[in-house]
């Protein structure tokens, strides 16, 4: 049995909490009595290559994503479909979207680093995503695009936080709202111009976009939408209806649909979300695998299950 920390140094961006987050990890290692190490990641994916190594030599791997959402994205592709690693998430990013699916209130027991190490293991579901995987919720259209945008505005001297993602917005809804896509899902095509769609595993993406309450990450099933075309004047009213995941108010203009597979395609390449991380491609199929992570749920928590 193994205990493997991975800690991205710059998790949270200006609030980063790097020095006190490798503090508290090192102070805690001290008091297990199995084998344990820390891993600072280097770079983009180095995650993936250094829990892969050593779920080679372990007869069992725990893995703490100490980060984000983006290196808890890491951990769940390495441990993908590993039935000796199961991973957990030590919140330490900007949003940490994909635990609110099990309630606000639980988040900071997954704060707790005891009750992680003493927690119960489930298995729950991930979206194969080409040749990555999704934890949490995946999209196309606009929303991707703005989410994309973020960190190239982010940069500019006077702008930062919510100020890069509204000038995002705003140029890319000058850009234009609709993209031409060919969805198929549950033997159904269509071949339009839509706003956005997404497949949705978790509850909550984009720091408090929240699409499909009713979503579950162990059901065996992605909830998708598809968002019609709308006007520039349309997309603020619209999309704040899909953030609060009030769809069903719009249903000539916001689809639901359950399935275990959605493809989109399109002739030229695209931004895809993909836990908040972009992939361009002009050829998408989202799928779900059930039970293709092992899950590490802390101890006390009152419902595991996911909920509203």
């Amino acid at each position: 049995m193994k205990h493997l920390f991975i800690i991205n140094p710059i998790a949270g961006g200006k609030n980063c909490r790097f020095d006190e987050v490798l503090q508290e990890v090192t102070e805690f290692t001290k008091t297990l009595e199995d084998e344990s190490e820390i891993y600072v990641t280097k770079a983009p994916l180095d995650a993936c290559q250094k829990i892969e190594k050593e779920a080679e030599n372990a007869d069992k791997l725990f893995v703490y994503a100490c980060g984000g959402d983006g290196t808890l994205n890491e951990c769940a592709n390495a441990a993908a479909n590993r039935t000796n690693v199961a991973i957990t998430h030590y919140p330490c990013g900007t949003g940490n979207d994909f635990l609110k699916t099990f309630g606000t209130e639980n988040t900071e027991k997954f704060r707790d680093l005891q009750a992680l190490v003493s927690g119960e293991v489930r298995p729950i579901d991930l979206i194969e995503c080409n040749d990555r995987y999704g934890i949490n919720i995946c999209s196309v259209g606009i929303d991707a695009r703005i989410g994309t945008d973020v960190h190239k505005y982010n940069k500019l001297p006077i702008i930062g936080g919510a100020t890069g993602y509204v000038v995002s917005l705003v140029v890319n809804v000058i850009k234009g709202v609709v993209q031409k896509f060919k969805i198929t899902a549950n033997g159904e095509t269509l071949d339009k111009n839509i706003t956005l769609a997404c497949a949705c595993n978790g509850k909550y993406y984009g720091g408090g976009f929240n699409p499909v309450p009713e979503a579950e990450p162990d059901d065996g099933l992605l909830d998708c939408l598809i968002v019609e075309p709308v006007s520039r004047l349309q997309v603020a009213a619209v999309v704040g209806k899909y953030a609060k995941g009030k769809f069903k108010e719009l249903p000539d203009i916001i689809r639901h649909l359950r399935t275990t597979e959605l493809q989109i395609e399109a002739d030229r390449k695209f931004v895809v979300n993909i836990d908040g991380e972009a992939e361009y491609t002009n050829k998408m199929r989202f799928k779900v695998i059930r039970n293709g992570v092992n899950f590490i749920f802390p101890t006390k928590m009152t419902k595991i299950k996911a909920k509203a």
